[in-house]
């Protein structure tokens, strides 16, 4: 009924059809999105990522920054089998590899925070054949001094109730100090008054 090239074209077809509705594997890149650091301090840029394919030489990771006033994107760092940090450039001498292939984990640590590093630092990870996939953003805003934020808040908390804890126990240990230096001072007058 059908010749043998039908027969090829439909399976060719049907392959096609398939590969199309088969699921492409992409690197998912996860961010904080968002970070405060003061002036003057050395933060980390985390930047985690998942991938279907194992990690292996192949492996590549491309941090870019965009400042936050315009300009064009600069290059921050790249890694692939070895760090390899800036030669020249605003970056130079600030930035180092802080990251765990192995652990999927690609972060940069920046030192001497200045003003001007105010800006988007990109991230993105290619592990063949894991290939595409969105490129992971940090906000980085560089301040005077950090907002009071849930964390502050939390830690003020706790060290509050470990105050308040501590000398609730200073005030027991002294009252019960003083309670027997009374009772011995009774026994003592009790036992002259016998005698």
């Amino acid at each position: 009924m059908y010749g043998k090239s039908s027969t090829r074209a439909r399976l060719l077809l049907l392959g096609i059809q398939l590969a199309a509705l088969w699921p492409t594997a992409a690197v998912e890149i996860y961010t904080s999105r968002v970070l405060e650091a003061v002036n003057g301090t050395d933060v980390r840029l985390k930047c985690t990522f998942s991938s279907f394919a194992p990690v292996g030489d192949a492996l590549t990771v491309t941090w870019n920054f965009r400042p936050q006033d315009g300009g064009a994107e600069q290059f921050v760092f790249y890694y692939h089998v070895d760090p390899f940090r800036p030669m020249s450039g605003r970056f130079k001498d600030r930035v180092v590899w802080d990251g765990n292939p192995e652990r999927y984990d690609a972060s940069i640590l920046l030192w001497k925070l200045q003003f001007d590093d105010n800006g988007t630092y990109t991230c993105q990870v290619k592990n063949p054949p894991d290939v595409d996939g969105l490129v992971g953003e940090i906000r980085l805003s560089v301040v005077h001094t950090v907002r009071f934020s849930e964390i502050h808040f939390l830690a003020l908390a706790i060290g509050s109730a470990c105050a308040v804890m501590v000398t609730i126990v200073i005030v027991v240990v002294l009252f019960q100090h003083f309670r027997k230096k009374r009772w011995a001072e009774r026994a003592h007058k009790v036992v002259e008054i016998k005698s």
